[in-house]
């Protein structure tokens, strides 16, 4: 081979090896927009990640990058390694400060959370999500992965498996259980899960019905007048919060207290049902088990 020939196909060998480089390299930059609107562009998978909602700490981990995390919230207990990270606060109460002192490459929160404006002038990159429906998780989950980098089989698969064990959850409660006009508390207030909240969208995959109205907004603080108007068939409620509903004005002639169909949840079951995210097969679960055990169907 003379010289020349040598030499053009040494520029061929790296021109082809600047092409391939510029390939991956346009390969690896992903932008995904948020439920803000606002387009995410980043040029390599993020390594360092904080969550602010448990739902999002949950999604992150059942994707297969839990060892990414370098903090999480307040709340976030599930899986149980995730105990040991820093927390930083909440939704409402964000430490700034610590989120910056960790130097994540992407903060995971609420697309409502008074710390993204913050971090988005200290150019901590952030994704903002809403989670309130079953639809919100499933859009949660793909687009979590597409940020991570991860195969999009992995969130598909993810989601076939909560829907699959929704409908297992659904055809185990009898049509004696279905039927059934069910009150979820989430919390002192009282709050209320309404009709279109992702545990009512559950309670109706169920086959109960839930009086507290979507339109009310997705978790509304309520008249406890209206539970006594509705006099619910079931009631699901917290352990903690259980032994004092008799002696709410008017609560003791509901029948559901009269009759005994108050559902009791420990502190791990309501932490699962009141997170919407990749653990809806099991919030599925425990809600079905509710209305079984207390005989929930209408009479």
């Amino acid at each position: 081979m003379g010289a020349s020939s040598a030499g053009n196909a040494l520029v061929a060998a790296v021109l082809f090896t600047l092409l391939l480089l510029a390939t991956f390299t346009a390969s690896a930059t992903t932008t995904v927009t948020d439920d803000r609107g606002v387009a995410i562009t980043l040029t390599e998978p993020p390594q360092r990640i904080v969550t602010l909602l448990p739902s999002l700490t949950e999604t992150v981990c059942e994707l297969g990058a839990c060892q990414r995390l370098v903090g999480v919230d307040s709340f976030s207990n599930w899986p149980d390694g995730v105990r040991r990270l820093p927390h930083v606060g909440g939704v409402d109460d964000a430490s700034i400060e610590t989120i910056v002192s960790l130097k994540p490459d992407l903060v995971l929160l609420s697309s409502t959370s008074r710390a993204l404006t913050r971090l988005e002038s200290l150019h901590v990159p952030v994704f903002g999500v809403d989670l309130k429906t079953m639809a919100d998780v499933h859009r949660a989950l793909g687009k979590v992965g597409q940020l991570l980098g991860v195969s999009p089989a992995a969130a598909a698969t993810i989601s076939a498996r909560v829907d699959r064990g929704i409908g297992d959850a659904a055809r185990g409660v009898p049509a004696s259980a279905q039927g059934a006009t069910v009150y979820f508390e989430v919390a002192t207030g009282p709050y209320a899960a309404s009709a279109s909240s992702h545990i009512g969208e559950l309670l109706t995959r169920l086959g109960a019905r839930n009086i507290v109205a979507g339109e009310l907004g997705s978790v509304p603080k309520i008249n406890p007048e209206l539970v006594v108007r509705a006099d619910p068939q079931v009631i699901i409620i917290s352990q903690r919060d259980a032994a004092s509903l008799a002696s709410r004005p008017g609560w003791s002639r509901l029948r559901a207290i009269r009759e005994g169909r108050v559902c009791a949840l420990t502190q791990q079951q309501g932490d699962v049902i009141a997170r919407p995210g990749p653990r809806l097969d099991e919030a599925a679960r425990s809600l079905a088990l509710c209305l079984v055990s207390t005989k929930g169907g209408a009479r």
